[in-house]
């Protein structure tokens, strides 16, 4: 079965990375903030199924 809650985390990864690097965003911004805590969420993710 497929792991909807990963798939929703990248897909939401993707979307704000296509928008920052469209509108040039610096690191501190929300949505490079909101990058990283996604990026930990599935880490953790993956570390847990694993």
């Amino acid at each position: 079965m497929a792991d909807l809650y990963l798939k929703n985390l990248e897909s939401e990864r993707r979307k704000l990375w296509a928008e920052c690097r469209l509108k040039g965003l610096a690191r501190e911004t929300p949505q490079r903030q909101r990058i990283a805590q996604i990026d930990e969420a599935i880490a953790a993710h993956k570390a847990k199924k694993a």
